[in-house]
């Protein structure tokens, strides 16, 4: 009897030390695999896949943050695509700013993109990544992880000043008269272009688009009424950034619509422009009273 019971003992404690194993285990492979299965298969999963989804910039579970913080973010300093998520690279739809910037510039080195940067990351530019993702064997995600980035950076050269911020994608005309003295405004619905004259010579160009049939852009001679830096359309509910009235509540301003699907859309009857960079520059520089002239 009393070896019977010894021998019980020695089983139960032999499947507690197993239940203490297994519990182990499986708690390292959910922080490294994500895969939620208790069983032998993610010993597996730790060992292959544990590089990528950690250099994805997922962050450690708690159970392991005291063996990955100092190794997570510097163990990978190299070049290579997959080794440096780091540098916080990542760019996709609805992001504004001047790494999109060189983006799309690059991308442009390449052709895949075929207008001048904007700054603003929507559906033209996710189209011209999937593009350059298609062609470097990439998931065609149509935003800008790590890697495409890197494969980018490696298939292009550092854009120079004029290729982030090139003077103008439609090409001026000639100015209308009325722009040929004082500080004006010149608008011309002709080529789709706004030029900022001061006394005969172009300071700055950008391209611009107009209201549609039924909200026209009014032409003639007008002057800046006044300036608001960051507005809304209370009639139209839209943000209204830059806004310079030149005629009533038309107004000269930066439009995120425009910088995303270009001439596929259009104004209600404001002179929209689509590089914020540029027409900040350009806000700055304009005073109330300034000439504006609408022509074709």
């Amino acid at each position: 009897m009393k070896r019977s019971s010894s021998v019980i003992r020695r089983v139960v404690l032999a499947a507690a030390s197993v239940a203490l194993a297994a519990g182990c285990t499986a708690q390292a492979a959910g922080s490294g695999g994500g895969t939620g299965s208790p069983t032998g298969a993610p010993a597996t999963s730790a060992s292959a896949p544990t590089d990528a989804p950690t250099e994805d910039g997922k962050p450690p579970s708690p159970s392991d943050s005291a063996a990955t913080p100092t190794d997570a973010p510097t163990g990978t300093p190299s070049g290579t695509p997959s080794g440096s998520a780091g540098t916080k690279a990542v760019m996709g739809d609805g992001d504004e700013n001047e790494q999109v910037r060189e983006l799309q510039a690059r991308l442009r080195q390449l052709k895949h993109f075929d207008r001048a940067p904007t700054g603003f990351y929507g559906t033209m530019t996710a189209g011209s990544v999937k593009e350059f993702q298609k062609k470097q064997g990439l998931p065609l995600t149509g935003s800008v992880d790590e890697e495409t980035w890197q494969r980018l950076l490696g298939a292009s050269r550092k854009p120079t000043a004029d290729e982030l911020k090139p003077s103008t994608t439609n090409e001026l005309d000639t100015p209308d008269a009325r722009c040929m003295t004082g500080r004006v405004l010149c608008i011309s619905k002709e080529s789709r272009t706004l030029a900022w004259m001061i006394d005969g010579k172009v300071v700055s160009s950008m391209d611009v688009r107009f209201g549609s049939e039924n909200t026209p852009t009014r032409e003639g001679i007008f002057t800046v009424e006044r300036k608001v830096r960051q507005d809304w359309s209370r009639l139209y509910h839209t943000p209204m950034p830059l806004s310079m009235y030149f005629s009533r509540g038309q107004a000269v301003h930066y439009s995120s619509d425009f910088a995303a699907r270009g001439y596929n859309g259009a104004s209600h009857g404001c002179v929209n422009v689509r590089d914020r960079a540029k027409l900040t520059t350009l806000f700055d520089q304009v005073k109330v009273g300034d000439k504006v002239v609408v022509h074709w």
